[in-house]
């Protein structure tokens, strides 16, 4: 993000004022816009120098993890979070899934035109709380505005980058047969909140989604024990796909216990009357560990222990599978397998 400061303008108007082409042209307008809102919510040493690129360095022994996610959850304001919270704690879990410690975010948005700049402000309001709550600043970004109707409102691309210590190595390739697969609480809430938003469906409970960052949580679990496996987090096509792609690149088969995956009540309502198996549906706060079995009791404690993993549980066990499927001992004393998610169940749901 660069802004050159031209003489008096006339500040925003957060209150009534529209996204319009303007912004978007790279002249006084756009630098507005970065200086009056960008800069003023993300304030740190890196975005004030007013350069198009941030210069970090690393501590020594450590190795670079870099990921990027781009968001187009619809609606952008659901139960629990909307689509600013959502592109930081997305994109700081995906750094955090290789065991690494998020560092720093960039941010790339695409604003309609004709998009309200109260909700705009809104928006990287919520994104810089969630930046400065998990301690990963953004310190570089970009804006675009497309013309009216090609844009949906906005689309947010975060980009992450993170440092792993030498010595930790966690894969979706790293499962073996008998580690035991653990999962850190309720599944489900995510979708459910964004769809009955979507939907305006009205229940008795308001299910909130479970957005949060989640590398205080990993970070707990590495300290207990190094003998976690993987970590994945279980968002578009829900926990049923995160688990057919780690058996996948294993090479391995997985087997369920469904008596143990917690699901919140009014969750498992919803989806009953809707038609949808929670397995399938998106989370934005939760993790999966696949670990020894040694030290599969310590991970457990430790994630009990903070308050995103309070509801931690042991899901299942990693098998010699040589079809890899994942399957699932059911309620019922029965067994099925728990196959890929097949088409979108829920699209735009992040």
């Amino acid at each position: 993000m660069s802004a050159v400061k031209q003489g008096y303008v006339r500040p925003l108007d957060f209150k009534h004022g529209r996204i319009d082409m303007n912004f978007g042209a790279g002249g006084r307008a756009s630098a507005q816009l970065i200086d009056e809102l960008f800069v003023a919510a993300f304030d740190n040493e890196w975005l004030r120098q007013g350069n198009d690129s941030a210069v970090f360095t690393l501590a020594a022994h450590e190795r670079m993890v870099m990921s990027t996610d781009g968001h187009v959850v619809s609606p952008l304001f659901f139960p629990g979070g909307d689509i600013g919270s959502l592109s930081v704690h997305g994109t700081i879990n995906d750094v955090a899934m290789s065991g690494a410690r998020p560092l720093y975010l960039a941010a790339s948005f695409i604003l309609e035109e004709g998009f309200a700049l109260s909700e705009l402000k809104r928006i990287v309001g919520s994104m810089a709380a969630a930046a400065r709550s998990g301690g990963v600043p953004v310190i570089a970004g970009d804006t675009k505005v497309v013309e009216r109707g090609k844009g949906d409102g906005m689309f947010i691309t975060t980009t992450g980058v993170g440092a792993l210590a030498n010595g930790i190595d966690i894969s979706g390739a790293n499962a073996r047969p008998d580690d035991v697969v653990l999962l850190s609480g309720t599944i489900g809430e995510h979708g459910v909140a964004v769809l009955s938003q979507r939907e305006s469906l009205e229940f008795e409970t308001v299910i909130e989604s479970d957005t949060a960052a989640l590398h205080t949580l990993v970070a707990a679990m590495l300290t207990a024990s190094n003998g976690v496996h993987v970590l994945r987090d279980p968002t578009r096509g829900g926990l049923a796909t995160t688990l057919n792609e780690i058996a996948q690149q294993s090479g391995v088969g997985i087997l369920l216990d469904e008596a143990a995956i917690p699901v919140l009540p009014q969750v498992n309502a919803v989806c009953e009357l809707l038609g949808l198996d929670p397995l399938y549906v998106a989370n934005e706060g939760k993790l999966v560990a696949v670990c020894d079995p040694v030290h599969a009791d310590a991970v457990l404690a430790a994630m009990r222990a903070h308050p995103l993993g309070a509801r931690a549980a042991r899901i299942g066990v990693v098998t010699e599978d040589a079809y890899r499927f994942v399957q699932m001992n059911t309620r019922f004393g029965g067994r099925r397998v728990v196959d890929w998610l097949s088409g979108e169940q829920l699209p735009r749901i992040c």
